[in-house]
């Protein structure tokens, strides 16, 4: 923060002005102070308290209330105040002060790239005026520079005399607020009483006043005990009549017809002041008296009036301060924006209002700011409102049918973004061919028996896969129950295995426990692998930890043995099984770690979630996934499948043989055919392809497993609730510094957010949620939009 020194003296008609910064850098002028300045302002001042006459906050007989004027007073003040301003602004652009205002502009103009509201951004000066007289300009008003380098100049006043060491200490805990109500005679205190009284669910509020029946020395003796509580207090606000002496520092009305002089309480001030008092503001008339006996006691920022005010003025300014403190803004900042409403928004109902509140500070204390942590958290913590929708979102969060449709819409999204993007990837043959027994194959071979799947079937198709030259080969059927050509299909599969084939047949755990797998007579454990066929709807299967009895994912064994097969051939003598085979070369590795079960996720599904659970991303296109051929075409013209695919052999891929979407297919009737994901509808609909199939198959699933785990292509998605609590966080944390936001930036976010989750999905493998934080946006800010909009 950059800050000058500015004194003023007028001797006889002569005005001297200092201006100091730095590293004892200092400008000084003459200049002839004008005898019209002085006659504006006292025209101005007698049409204001004529304007304000029935109902000033002074020691007079009033209503409360204004009163149909005689004359138009309210014109003539707007007149007078004109040329009082006018006058007022000429004389100080006379060009002697040409180089002081230069020296202040060219500071303010360095720092216009910075944002303003960082207090290091801004402009301060500490303006010094002698004799009193000088001081009851409106100075605040001064434009400096230009309109951008104003918004960031802000003047604050100091006397000339500081004799006692300000204490900037702030306390610990709760805000405590010292609220001494004055003299009510023809004042309505109640407004302001309760404006302070608003503050109560952040600050500790005590308020101090005459009672019917007190006698003036115990009201006296209460005052002065509590503004010297040892417990301190931050805040010290005084709201009745007041008046400026010369010698005892200002008067304060506490009682009918009773005043205590400022002299007499400093004692308890400077306790107050060494307790962590930080801020004192007068809402009273005629303060600059007591402005500067306290800033010369070390209180280290006082606001006060510096004319008699009225006493809806003086409620409305006070409304309007302590709306913009308790929302982190400063004290400083606060009575500024204070003014500005005057000025603005009340300035036809009372004219000339903004030109009297002054913050007095001392040059070496920071604007005060409220510390409090529970302050700070009552801010955060949403509204009622807030509450109720965030509530209703992280519900409907957790609901897994609005879970499944959330990710069957976000990953269709991807696939629209990933087109339009070219981020498709490329077009090199896929690392999966699945081999489909559809409707047409089983028509074609006269298979009348399809659960189990007939074992002469899965025979001839394992003899021409072989013949094919096929190294690694998935059987995505249960041959768990002994069936006539059971032996057959176990001479085809070790005649394949001789060749060096791997082959991995599906497994799947019973109701009680036990897991159904591969009968003997077909294949053993000693040279081919098992894997579980279970697929959580449309989420990646986790690698169990190593002590789980589960077996692993059908995927990832097909996966391993892809991996593996140019360094352990299965051998039908083998007295070690293959998969203690597997495990001694398979190290942990980085990647592996990722694909294994994450304690979070664990942890959810105590929860019925899935949180951090990677998904099957179906935003990539299937044909860079895997190709299809009908079980019945691969045994009819076997070439024809290779030479269509450009192919020599079927060395390089994984071969799946799976169901292709016929009736009855499945662990249970229709169980292995799903509703088609909407990703995997809309690349069916951009591509010409073959498969005009209306379902999702369990076949098509393990696919796009087995690519994520060849290829550790891993989407992590961010659990909807996890976002909701951060967008309500980073919202809240929003509305609280920018009080003004733009309803058209509304859209712009949320599109902008969007945007940036599409690009994350494919840059960082992460799935941000939209929709629902988005909601989250709109939930805590269009309402607050519409409400400025109305009000």
């Amino acid at each position: 923060m950059t800050s000058f020194r500015l004194k003023i003296w007028r001797i006889e008609q002569t005005c001297l002005f200092e201006l100091s910064w730095g590293k004892n850098q200092q400008l000084t002028a003459q200049l002839i102070y004008p005898e019209t300045l002085t006659t504006l302002y006292h025209e101005w001042r007698q049409i204001y308290l004529s304007f304000y006459h029935s109902a000033l906050l002074a020691r007079i007989e009033m209503s409360g209330s204004l009163a149909p004027p005689a004359v138009d007073w309210r014109a003539k003040l707007v007149q007078a105040e004109a040329k009082l301003l006018s006058e007022f602004y000429y004389w100080l652009n006379s060009a002697e002060l040409l180089e002081i205002r230069k020296a202040i502009a060219e500071q303010a103009s360095s720092k216009i790239g910075s944002s303003s509201s960082q207090a290091a951004d801004l402009v301060d000066i500490f303006l010094t005026c002698e004799p009193l007289e000088l001081a009851r300009f409106p100075w605040e008003t001064w434009e400096i520079g230009t309109a951008t380098v104003n918004q960031i100049i802000r003047i604050a006043r100091t006397p000339a005399n500081m004799r006692d060491e300000t204490v900037q200490r702030p306390r610990r805990g709760r805000m405590r607020i010292l609220a001494i109500m004055g003299d009510d005679t023809g004042v309505d205190l109640q407004a302001s009483q309760a404006a302070v009284q608003s503050l109560k669910n952040i600050a500790e509020v005590k308020f101090v006043g005459w009672r019917q029946k007190q006698t003036i020395s115990d009201l006296k003796a209460e005052i002065c005990h509590t503004i010297a509580d040892p417990q301190g207090w931050d805040i010290l606000f005084f709201t009745g009549h007041s008046n400026e002496t010369m010698l005892t520092g200002g008067e304060l009305a506490i009682a009918p017809g009773e005043s205590m002089m400022i002299r007499e309480i400093a004692p308890q001030l400077t306790q107050a002041k060494e307790h962590g008092l930080q801020f004192a503001i007068f809402n009273s008339c005629n303060g600059l008296s007591i402005a500067n006996s306290l800033i010369d006691l070390g209180i280290s920022q006082v606001a006060v009036m510096r004319e008699p005010i009225h006493n809806h003025v003086a409620q409305e300014f006070l409304i309007s301060f302590l709306q913009h403190l308790t929302a982190d803004k400063d004290v400083h900042e606060s009575l500024f924006l204070a003014c500005q409403y005057l000025k603005l928004e009340r300035n036809l109902t009372y004219p000339s209002a903004y030109l009297i509140p002054s913050l007095f500070r001392h040059p070496d204390a920071a604007p005060f700011k409220s510390l409090s942590w529970r302050r700070s958290l009552a801010q955060w913590l949403p509204t009622r409102r807030e509450a109720i929708g965030l509530s209703a979102l992280i519900l409907l969060s957790g609901f897994a049918p609005v879970q499944s449709w959330l990710l069957n819409n976000r990953v269709a999204a991807q696939s629209v973004y990933r087109q339009v993007t070219g981020q498709t990837g490329s077009s090199a043959t896929p690392p999966v061919l699945l081999v489909q027994i559809d409707n047409d194959t089983i028509q074609k071979q006269k298979i009348w028996k399809i659960d189990p799947m007939d074992r002469t079937l899965l025979a001839n198709v394992v003899d021409r896969l072989s013949a094919l030259d096929a190294k690694v080969i998935g059987i995505d059927y249960l041959l768990d129950r002994t069936q006539p050509d059971d032996r057959k299909l176990g001479q085809s599969v070790r005649a394949a295995v001789q060749k060096n084939a791997w082959f991995v047949f599906a497994a799947k755990e019973n109701d009680e426990g036990s897991w159904s797998s591969v009968l003997p007579e077909i294949a053993t454990p000693k040279w081919s692998l098992q894997g579980d066929i279970w697929i959580p709807s449309w989420y990646v299967r986790p690698l169990p930890w190593s002590n789980s009895p589960r077996q692993q994912p059908f995927a990832y064994q097909l996966t391993i043995a892809h991996q593996n097969q140019s360094f352990i051939r299965p051998n039908l003598q083998s007295q070690v099984s293959l998969q203690e085979q597997v495990k001694v070369r398979t190290h942990q590795t980085k990647d592996q770690t990722r694909m294994q079960l994450h304690p979070i996720t664990a942890l959810s599904y105590f929860f019925q979630q899935r949180w951090l659970q990677p998904i099957l991303d179906f935003s990539i296109p299937p044909n860079q996934v895997y190709d299809t051929v009908s079980a019945a075409q691969l045994l009819e013209n076997p070439q024809v499948v290779l030479e269509s695919r450009g192919l020599s052999s079927l060395q390089k891929q994984i071969v799946v043989i799976a169901p292709g979407g016929y009736d009855g297919v499945g662990t249970m009737k229709g169980g292995d055919n799903f509703s088609l994901p909407a990703a995997i509808a809309y690349w069916r609909s951009q591509q010409t392809s073959s498969n005009n199939n209306r379902g999702f198959t369990g076949g098509e699933a393990h696919a796009y497993m087995i690519h994520h785990f060849l290829t550790n292509h891993l989407i992590v998605p961010i659990p909807d609730m996890w976002m909701i609590l951060i967008a309500a966080l980073l919202v809240k944390g929003a509305t609280l510094k920018w009080t003004k936001r733009p309803r058209f930036l509304l859209l712009g976010l949320t599109m902008g957010y969007g945007l940036v989750c599409l690009q994350l999905y494919l840059t960082a493998m992460l799935l941000l949620p939209w929709l629902l934080p988005s909601i989250v946006l709109l939930t805590y800010t269009l309402p607050t939009s519409f409400r400025g909009k109305n009000a």
